[in-house]
């Protein structure tokens, strides 16, 4: 039972890691609203490296951001926990594959495998994490703008990137847990 959870929690894992591999370079992470517009000649987006517009005639035009220090913080901080999220799925990855008791890898000492696969658990945990973070900080302050009556700026509205980002915290969460609790499953039937 325990080696079909790992299973599953491997692979919770990895379709999360492959979720955040296609929101972060996603261009729709906000884009502008038609709300209050009656002729709307171009349609404006962005995501954590760029800006694009696209205009009545399809033709569409990207510029990525000129400086790193001219970014707000939350971009910046959005960009650094998204790394920071890939980076801990590939290693909850590497240790799940490891970890896993019907893995070969790492020999038959399934004590060692299920606390290494429990470390991919954690990492796991910390990849949904940081995604959510990311991702609920960064559409925070879309709708912050966007209801703010004195903000005469460009009002966006929520990009698909960030309902990927929201999908693939969630799955990585889901998968660190199933993963901790099978490992906590396997602790306990060794002590009996």
């Amino acid at each position: 039972m325990n080696a079909i959870v790992e299973a599953f929690a491997a692979f919770l894992g990895f379709i999360a890691w492959l979720m955040v591999g296609i929101a972060l370079p996603n261009r729709y992470w906000k884009e502008s609203t038609v709300d209050g517009n009656v002729i709307t000649t171009s349609t404006i987006y962005e995501n954590l490296w760029m800006s694009c517009a696209t205009d009545s005639t399809g033709v569409h035009n990207c510029r990525d951001f000129p400086s790193l220090l001219a970014l707000s913080g939350y971009i910046q901080a959005s960009r650094a926990l998204m790394i920071a999220s890939i980076v801990f799925g590939t290693f909850g990855l590497v240790a799940t594959l490891v970890g896993m008791q019907c893995s070969k890898i790492g020999g038959e000492n399934y004590v060692l495998k299920g606390r290494i696969a429990a470390v991919g658990g954690v990492f796991f945990l910390l990849q949904g994490i940081c995604t959510m973070i990311a991702v609920s900080w960064y559409a925070a302050n879309i709708t912050q703008e966007f209801f703010n009556q004195f903000y005469s700026g460009t009002k966006y509205e929520i990009g698909e990137g960030l309902y990927i980002g929201w999908a693939s915290a969630t799955l990585a969460i889901c998968g660190g847990t199933c993963l901790l609790l099978a490992c906590k499953g396997t602790a306990t039937d060794n002590k009996v």
